[in-house]
């Protein structure tokens, strides 16, 4: 309750586009210049710790997510349901930009950071299946 939800079932590509511009794909940068071999730098900065859980079916995502509307710990949830290597609580560390698949980048850095008792979570689509992604910090 009150929480993100994820309205995720099946939008891939344009997750999160809302107060980003569309995704944050081009290079519509008005600065000096100095970062033109890293156009989408400044949009949410450069590397988030994020987790996630896995599920390769939608119906075991949404399972997940009515554990974490019933206020269960996102870690533990993750630990419970996440199919990857992430099991130990959906940790994946510090990703970088350009290190993640399309959908899952434009949704972790679109993100407001939160902790694993009191998650901010949204659920996206890729070609490995349903993620449901928090944001712990961002630099």
């Amino acid at each position: 309750m009150g929480k993100k939800g994820g309205g995720g079932g099946g939008g891939g590509g344009s997750k999160g586009g809302g107060g980003k511009g569309g995704g944050g794909k081009g290079k519509g940068k008005s600065d000096s210049g100095a970062a033109a071999s890293e156009p989408k730098e400044k949009k949410g900065g450069t590397a988030v710790k994020v987790r996630h859980i896995l599920c390769e079916k939608q119906s075991k995502s949404m399972e997940a997510l009515a554990e974490l509307q019933n206020g269960v710990k996102f870690n533990e949830v993750a630990t419970k349901y996440s199919e990857d290597k992430a099991r130990s609580g959906g940790d994946l560390g510090w990703m970088t930009r350009g290190s993640m698949v399309g959908p899952f980048q434009d949704a972790a850095f679109a993100l407001t950071k939160s902790t694993v008792a009191n998650p901010n979570y949204v659920q996206v689509k890729t070609k490995f299946g349903y993620h449901i992604i928090m944001v712990e910090d961002k630099k």
